[in-house]
């Protein structure tokens, strides 16, 4: 047991476990086809009390931390299931409903969240802006008791399956502060788009969102107005790390996969893990796994104890997503054809890592937050 999880945590890691390998495992290559995950999973998960770790117990939740957070994050990148989107619904949407909401928004939403009947998604990203948020041109204006939002989101995960959407907009189209408001997706004026194709994460529904003249009352504002970017600020370490605890996981369970293979294939009258130049390999890979590791597992000690910097996430989460997509390459490489096809999960691994370079922050953005403080 690693020493920065209590008993309690890997208690739970046996029931995330579990239903990781019952309920999700034996279905992600028909996700992958269909583009998204059935709503019936996002029950069950919520029945086996699996989502929303950090929400309160008074709301429905848990009652947990970070630490169980963590567990369900890496046990769903235990077996590449990262297209599944629980994390951006559980660790960043019900977090900022926990962090900003007033207690009437907590009641009205997080036991929804929670059970699973409520499926929430932040409406950040748009077309053109990339990770310059505060260039984002959705208008949220004040008319009465309500605001009326215009604008359009891009990329946005859960998108196909979203009922609450937490958006950002402006005032003051001429203003760079931001505000936040909660936008349930039956409101007259909002659309989807369809789901986005993508090189990986298949399953998972990435969409567009559209906010035509949407209405929605003054009290769904989420926190003050013009703070959206410093509530966004705060919570952009735990997101980072978040990126930075699938890479980990997924590096090891990879490397476990890769190290089995080459034991068991055999070529030239040998295995391929006789061959030096494989053993090299798979000892760089665990050399820089345990390293990466012992990173991560010490960042998310500093989280749970509220400590961890912003300039420690961007490391985490630039060293984790670069190394991942790295030791992935070199795992594929020792399966050689067989690392090609979709069926190894090696294959869909390294196409899903690549995008851990960009969201949450390019890695090019990392080192800009890392070189601040140099």
């Amino acid at each position: 047991m690693r020493s920065v999880f209590r008993e309690d945590h890997e208690m739970f890691r046996d029931q995330a476990r579990r239903f990781v390998e019952r309920e999700i495992e034996p279905h992600l290559e028909q996700w992958e086809k269909d583009g998204i995950v059935p709503k019936e999973l996002w029950l069950k998960a919520g029945q086996a009390g699996l989502l929303c770790c950090c929400v309160p117990e008074e709301y429905g939740g848990p009652g947990g931390d970070y630490g169980h957070s963590a567990v369900m994050i890496e046990e769903l990148a235990r077996v590449n299931a990262t297209a599944v989107g629980f994390t951006t619904h559980s660790e960043i949407v019900a977090n900022y409903i926990v962090a900003y909401g007033t207690e009437e928004q907590k009641q009205q939403w997080l036991p929804g969240m929670v059970s699973g009947e409520i499926i929430g998604v932040l409406g950040l990203s748009e077309p053109g802006i990339g990770s310059d948020l505060r260039s984002m041109s959705t208008t949220i204006k004040r008319d009465g008791d309500h605001y009326v939002i215009n604008g359009q989101k891009t990329f946005i995960t859960n998108g196909g399956n979203a009922d609450l959407v937490v958006t950002g907009g402006k005032l003051d189209s001429k203003d760079k502060h931001l505000s936040l408001v909660c936008v349930e997706t039956s409101r007259a004026g909002f659309a989807k788009g369809k789901l986005l194709e993508k090189i990986g994460l298949k399953g998972q529904d990435t969409s567009e969102l559209f906010f035509d003249d949407v209405r929605v009352p003054v009290d769904h504002r989420l926190g003050e107005e013009n703070k959206g970017a410093s509530y966004l600020f705060h919570q952009l370490a735990w997101e980072r790390l978040i990126i930075a605890i699938r890479a980990a996981q997924c590096i090891e369970s990879m490397l476990e996969e890769t190290i089995q293979y080459v034991k068991d294939r055999k070529v030239f009258g040998k295995t391929v893990f006789d061959f030096q130049n494989t053993k090299f390999k798979l000892a760089e890979g665990k050399a820089q796994a345990s390293m990466l590791r012992a990173f991560v597992d010490d960042c998310l000690k500093k989280v749970m104890a509220g400590e961890l910097s912003p300039e420690e996430a961007a490391m985490a989460k630039l060293v984790g997503a670069e190394m991942q997509g790295k030791l992935l390459d070199e795992f594929l490489q020792l399966h050689g054809g067989y690392g090609f096809m979709s069926e190894y999960r090696v294959s869909r691994a390294w196409v899903d890592a690549r995008v851990a370079r960009i969201y949450g922050g390019t890695s090019e953005i990392m080192k800009e937050i890392i070189s601040r403080k140099l």
